[in-house]
């Protein structure tokens, strides 16, 4: 144990190569966002450590890492519309930290080192992404920059994972990602295959560059959470370790689809469902919880609930709604869901809703909704557009007082998030925030049974923003339908701490809706 004590970080540290000097990140003491990045030495007092980087830009995110190789510590900047990075040595601990290009609106890049070559993945001239690759002596010039995978309209590339013998690389087409392995010196190329007709992979932990080994998360709606190793020269797989599930489950009694269903614009719009295969008949009686979130560009793709099962055993259909906010379907997704497009994500839940009932999925008077943060804000949006959809839903830590929110620059996501939702400062946003904003939209009608959900120490989604749609909610609404309000006196944005804290959330919001669906067992 050492004596050696830090305050005010963000608890991560990237060490340099000497093993006495390490870098961390301390956070605004006010906002707690992380803005300054400071050097120490093991022995000496906090009061001595040097800063090295502070960003003064309220829109950027900070954060550290280091090469695979363990030769280079980078310094991570991030908005919204766009991202860039600072590099220095780990060999040098007096190193100064310098901007690899400088940063530009709308340009975003990420590197991964292999010897004396940056490979990058960057929107450089790409909507959906491409991999480029430079000498790191020449990095510092776009124009250096030469294409490895060009840009694909209907395929997003989504990220690289580098060995010594292999660029192993994520894209994802048609609403699915896939992982390929490509042989650095032949060329050759193999896609790893799995048997789920959807599904969530990604490489994790692959730290070691001379490996011949690739480690994958994988899972589905009906396959828990798993671990392999793939052998990079043959594909073949190796299954270290598979999420237990309690009981008597047996994946063979569930069934999993992805379909595209309509949206009114002519938009087709990806869902995946999942359903316990007896308990489910395709003609309009089983209940139905439709999940979305559809911001920030983040996709939510299908994955393994053991919580979840507890709902399909009892003859619920889950559905995820990859509405357009997400990337779903690649970068334009995004695109085409935030700022002055934004009602298409929620036009897009509500048209899922319409096609699954249409398409005998759920029963027409059993559906339920469910979103947090984000997805919050999108559910308070869907019931002022479509009560009469829903027979009930639950919003946990909503942003639903958007215009109020992003007016208040001392917030400390505000500024960060103008490229997501506009600026109110001008008129073009304001208006159009304004005008699906759940707090100012809503109306003397019938809203449908609601539990809406918060934490008093949410510093993203204060406590009294949903406090004060719940309030207007009771004033204004017509109906006798419930409408729960509970604050969680310890937790924050992310819910409560703890395993089995957590599950109490997630039992609470299943009893809510199984007391509605009149399940009582």
């Amino acid at each position: 144990l050492l004596e050696d004590t830090l305050e005010g970080t963000n608890g991560g540290v990237i060490w340099a190569n000497d093993n006495k000097t390490f870098y961390y990140i301390k956070k605004d003491a006010q906002t707690l966002l992380g803005y300054q990045v400071f050097r120490h030495t093991l022995g000496t007092p906090q009061s001595d450590d040097e800063l090295i980087y502070e960003e003064a830009d309220t829109s950027y995110y900070t954060g550290i890492s280091k090469s695979k190789d363990g030769s280079e510590i980078y310094i991570w900047h991030s908005s919204t519309n766009a991202s860039g990075m600072s590099v220095l040595s780990a060999d040098d601990n007096k190193a100064k930290p310098k901007r690899l290009i400088e940063r530009e609106d709308d340009l975003e890049y990420s590197i991964s080192k292999l010897g004396n070559t940056y490979y990058i993945v960057t929107n450089l001239n790409a909507v959906n992404f491409q991999l480029m690759k430079v000498d790191v002596d020449k990095a510092h010039d776009k124009a250096n920059w030469q294409t490895v995978i060009a840009p694909r309209d209907d395929i997003k590339l989504e990220g690289v994972d580098l060995f010594k013998d292999y660029l192993v690389y994520q894209e994802r087409e048609l609403g699915q990602s896939r992982l390929i392995v490509r042989h650095l010196t032949t060329g050759d190329e193999h896609t790893l295959s799995f048997n789920d007709s959807a599904y969530t992979i990604a490489s994790y932990g692959n730290n070691d560059i001379n490996s011949d080994k690739l480690r994958v998360y994988y899972t589905s709606m009906t396959t828990p959470v798993s671990s392999y190793d793939i052998d990079l020269k043959s594909g073949d797989k190796t299954l270290l370790k598979q999420q237990a599930v309690l009981g008597d489950f047996n994946a063979d009694n569930y069934a999993s689809e992805r379909i595209f269903v309509g949206a009114r614009d002519g938009i087709k719009v990806p869902v995946s469902l999942v359903y316990r295969k007896d308990a489910f008949k395709k003609d309009g009686t089983n209940p139905l919880l439709q999940y979305g979130y559809g911001s920030y560009g983040a996709t939510m793709d299908p994955t393994f609930s053991s919580s979840r099962l507890s709902l399909l055993d009892r003859g619920f259909v889950f559905a995820i709604a990859h509405v357009r906010g997400s990337q779903m379907l690649g970068r334009p997704w995004y695109e085409d869901g935030k700022l002055l497009t934004k009602k298409n994500t929620f036009n897009d839940f509500v048209d899922v809703t319409k096609s699954l009932v249409a398409q005998g999925y759920g029963a027409k008077d059993e559906i339920f909704a469910y979103g947090g943060s984000a997805g919050g804000l999108l559910m308070g949006a869907v019931v002022n557009q479509a009560p009469e959809l829903y027979k009930g839903v639950v919003a946990a830590v909503p942003f639903v007082d958007v215009v109020t929110t992003m007016l208040d620059a001392s917030i400390p996501l505000t500024t960060n998030e103008y490229g997501e939702w506009g600026n109110p400062n001008e008129k073009e946003y304001y208006d159009y925030m304004l005008s699906y904003s759940p707090y100012d939209q809503v109306s003397k009608q019938a809203y449908p049974n609601m539990l809406v959900t918060t934490g008093l120490h949410d510093s993203q989604v204060q406590y009294f923003e949903p406090a004060k749609w719940v309030a207007k909610l009771r004033d204004y609404k017509t109906d006798d339908n419930k409408l729960l309000f509970k604050i969680d006196m310890e937790a924050g944005h992310g819910g409560a701490s703890g395993r089995f804290k957590r599950l109490e959330d997630t039992a609470l919001n299943y009893a809510f809706m199984l007391d509605l669906a009149g399940i009582k067992n």
